[in-house]
């Protein structure tokens, strides 16, 4: 059979949008089934709190459930293995966190990189942490904090709520920006550790600013300095470890992530989907409630400080030789 010159024309420009009418229709028609959302931690905590207020927007804006699945363990690898190894069809999703940009460098038998087979979606919230001493410590700055440090090396005590974690690295780049040895003393979570900081078991700690801020509003807990680029509302006089050490940032964020290879037009829409939540009066203030700012952003400048982040960490885990529990 021979075509003439114009029906070839047509059918090949007929054949050249296919592929653009099927992904609009996929991102048109998604999602068609219920999606789930893996959290990496138990109920009840910052991320699990996030992750859920965002399903139920997601849920409400786009007719189908979006069902949050907590998978607790291993500084949330398990969940993040589960989402890297899943279908890249838009119906699994991970609340991604802080940690995630810790792991690759911190354990050396996973099965994923984060960076290669997850792909950001969203960001939601971002919170600081605080660097905090008990009020018996003989410093109301940072340079002070680090005087005193330097004349005591090695004998004044750095907690974290646990090896490895952002708290812990954070510490470390802090100890390394300011050529200061310090003893780390790792708990296993932020309570037991604000319990020993109080009782002066302990003299430093960097923590959640959720954790700390009504001990510090009291007056039980000095706030040398918070971990964001710039100054944080709830203690806008305590200024920002930037300012003594350029550049220096080191937040807990909570984000969406998907498997690497979901559909770019389902990752819009849901980026889309979520920065409109996070405009909502409702959810923007119950994660200001929590100690959070709402943070809107697109995939790809997610997935660029992703890998920023995970190239400093290992950085800093590398010289400081941290090693996993």
């Amino acid at each position: 059979m021979k075509f003439r010159r114009r029906e070839f024309l047509q059918l090949a420009a007929g054949a050249a949008v296919l592929p653009v009418t099927s992904r609009t229709a996929l991102a048109e028609t998604y999602p068609s089934r219920p999606v789930h959302i893996l959290v990496g931690f138990t109920p009840g905590g910052p991320t699990d709190i996030a992750a859920r207020l965002i399903a139920q927007w997601l849920s409400d804006r786009l007719g189908h459930p979006f069902i949050v699945d907590n998978r607790p363990g291993a500084s949330t690898n398990i969940a993040t293995e589960a989402v890297a190894h899943a279908p890249p069809d838009g119906y699994t999703r991970l609340a991604a966190v802080s940690s995630n940009a810790i792991n690759p460098a911190l354990y050396t038998d996973l099965t994923f990189s984060f960076t290669r087979d997850i792909a950001m979606v969203a960001e939601l919230q971002t919170t600081p942490m605080v660097l905090e001493v008990n009020p018996s410590v003989p410093a109301s700055n940072v340079q002070e904090l680090i005087a005193y440090a330097k004349a005591n090396p090695n004998k004044v005590t750095l907690a974290s709520f646990a090896t490895g974690t952002i708290a812990h690295v954070g510490g470390e780049l802090f100890k390394m920006n300011a050529g200061i040895q310090m003893v780390h003393v790792p708990y296993r979570g932020s309570a037991p550790m604000v319990s020993d900081l109080l009782a002066g078991q302990v003299q430093v700690a960097f923590d959640n600013l959720p954790s700390s801020i009504e001990f510090i509003r009291g007056g039980k807990l000095r706030a040398l300095a918070v971990t964001t680029a710039k100054r944080w509302p709830a203690l806008p006089d305590v200024p920002a470890l930037s300012e003594f050490q350029p550049g220096f940032e080191a937040n807990v964020w909570v984000g969406i992530a998907a498997p690497r290879g979901t559909p770019a037009e389902i990752v819009q829409k849901l980026n889309t989907e979520i920065n409109a939540g996070l405009d909502d009066p409702k959810v923007a203030g119950r994660m200001r409630d929590l100690g959070a700012q709402v943070v809107k952003s697109t995939p790809a400048e997610l997935d660029e400080a992703v890998a920023r982040q995970t190239e400093q960490w290992a950085k800093v885990i590398h010289a400081a030789n941290i090693k996993a529990d």
